[in-house]
């Protein structure tokens, strides 16, 4: 059988073409296959990486369990409290943790109290408080009243502005008021008249805990360089200049009690609030664990931010956040 020259071109491009496709359908094949690989590969990665941080949340609480079995009666900031610490793990990895006081910092659930029929009521107390943070760390009074007003409206239970508060009649469309409690510091974002510049400057010192009513600040571990807290705890009594210089003068065993701490010579010519003695703590309530796995080449895999309530034995585990801390 004679073959046309013409159809032997065109046998060959054919031939060519299947070469081609299959060449291309095997190249694919093979990336989905690698891709599949590493996505399996980077999922174990994160779950074996999960698992040492669950380690440490059992370490932290372990050793906070110890502490509140022997019955200690502060929370000092020595060799463990704010001290990073790194574990070199079996698998070449490494887990490094800072336990911190979880309760240094305005609880922004202060603004807000139950009432006698379990309902959430505007806290003045609380709104005052706010207020003399925020101006103590830079925000203009007037808008500082403002906002905590707004904020104190957007956790209460009824729908009428206090003074200087915003209800749903202030919002945006298609926004509301949660009028529930805080489960995290960034719903203050949502609250009408909160600037990006505002929140920025006062994000470090805020916090959502499950404590309605206070802000149960330890003024054991509070820090010089944490005065605005004590400037928020005492509703601006002190301006920030001298509560670092209160907060400098803590005796290296701590105060026994927060009456032996407003009852220091330092606060001879204040007027202490009775809130302020009341929200006052020398043993830490609340921890933070800030813990991160790292790989062999020291990056980074994952990190966390964990939430310990520690008012009970054992303690307990209330939040987790993953990402970069």
């Amino acid at each position: 059988m004679t073959i046309d020259p013409k159809e032997r071109g065109a046998a060959l491009l054919t031939v060519l073409l299947l070469v081609a496709v299959m060449a291309t359908v095997a190249a694919i094949v093979l990336d989905r296959v690698g891709l599949a690989t590493r996505l399996a590969s980077n999922a174990r990665g994160a779950a074996q990486a999960q698992a040492w941080l669950g380690g440490a949340e059992l370490v932290a609480m372990t050793r906070i369990d110890d502490l509140r079995e022997a019955q200690v009666q502060r929370t000092l900031p020595d060799d463990w409290l704010g001290v990073s610490r790194s574990v070199d793990l079996p698998d070449g990895m490494r887990v490094r943790a800072i336990v911190g006081d979880g309760g240094n910092c305005f609880n922004l659930n202060a603004l807000v109290q139950l009432s006698d029929k379990q309902v959430l009521t505007p806290r003045p107390e609380g709104v005052l408080e706010f207020t003399a943070l925020m101006s103590a760390v830079g925000v203009d009074p007037s808008r500082a009243r403002k906002i905590a007003a707004a904020a104190a409206d957007y956790i209460d239970a009824d729908d009428a502005p206090s003074r200087d508060g915003v209800e749903a009649g202030g919002y945006p469309p298609h926004a509301r008021p949660a009028n529930q409690a805080m489960i995290d510091r960034s719903e203050l974002r949502a609250v009408p008249g909160v600037r990006a510049n505002d929140y920025a400057r006062i994000e470090r010192w805020l916090c959502a805990l499950p404590a309605i009513g206070k802000s149960p600040i330890n003024v054991n571990t509070l820090r010089p360089d944490e005065a605005p807290l004590l400037v928020m705890l005492v509703q601006g009594g002190v301006d920030p200049v001298r509560a670092r210089a209160i907060l400098a003068q803590k005796p290296a065993g701590g105060y026994g009690s927060a009456s032996e701490f407003f009852n220091a010579p330092a606060f001879a010519s204040h007027t202490i609030p009775g809130a302020a003695r009341d929200q006052a703590k020398v043993v830490t309530e609340f921890f933070t664990l800030k813990a991160s796995v790292e790989g062999r080449d020291a990056s980074q895999l994952l990190a966390e931010l964990a939430l310990i309530d520690a008012r009970q034995v054992p303690a307990r585990l209330i939040s987790r956040q993953w990402g970069e801390f």
